[in-house]
């Protein structure tokens, strides 16, 4: 049997929303093959692998990532570590409360396509493609940085993502502005660029306990 912490990252204020995340601890006996299964077998937008020292691996339900960006929130918040290894970098932590955070760079992302729509209107209404990996976006209150966006990633073997931290940092990167980002559903993710380039990406965490395979 393999045990599975489950969390809910960048759920709402109420905590009853979030984009799930398995974490495997102490998986460094686990082969990869076994990795990518257990990640297709949860269903889960990504599933995380850690090692010894705080490195991980991150996997989708069809393939490995180098980098992810609601893993590396949700791992920061369950592990403690001020530092996490992952393939694309080292990624700098900080825990309060229920909330973490984590320093990223733009160029660890996933190639999402970036699409802006007129309202958030468009972006609730727009039909998730068969292929590709698409993230769209509008404006719902752009003096307050507010944005409503989806994200879809069916190469990625996710249909459609409820809350893409890398999609995010991303974007807030190419707005080179903190952003408040509505996904869904009740999902609420934050960035914001800092001087040395990197973004810092957050939000609230949720513990749904252990699940075996």
């Amino acid at each position: 049997m393999t045990a599975v912490r489950v969390l809910r990252v960048f759920t709402d204020v109420s905590g009853a929303s979030g984009n799930p995340l398995g974490v495997v601890r102490d998986a460094a006996e686990i082969p990869y093959a076994r990795r990518q299964a257990i990640a297709g077998e949860l269903g889960y937008s990504e599933t995380v692998f850690v090692e010894r020292d705080a490195h991980l691996q991150i996997f989708t339900p069809a393939l490995e990532l180098p980098f992810a960006g609601h893993p590396m929130v949700g791992s920061a918040w369950l592990l403690g570590e001020p530092v996490l290894h992952v393939p694309a970098g080292k990624v700098s932590t900080r825990v309060q409360g229920e909330r973490a955070w984590v320093l990223a760079r733009a160029e660890w992302c996933p190639p999402f396509e970036r699409r802006q729509l007129g309202t958030p209107a468009e972006v609730e209404a727009f039909a998730p493609p068969a292929s590709g990996s698409l993230h769209v976006w509008a404006w719902s209150d752009e003096p307050r940085g507010r944005i409503r966006a989806r994200v879809f990633a069916p190469d990625l073997g996710v249909p459609e993502d409820p809350a893409t931290g890398s999609a995010t940092v991303a974007l807030c990167a190419q707005l080179g502005r903190a952003i408040f980002v509505d996904q869904g559903p009740h999902c609420e993710i934050q960035a914001r660029p800092l001087a040395d380039g990197t973004i810092e990406l957050g939000g609230r965490i949720a513990d749904d306990g252990t699940r075996e395979l």
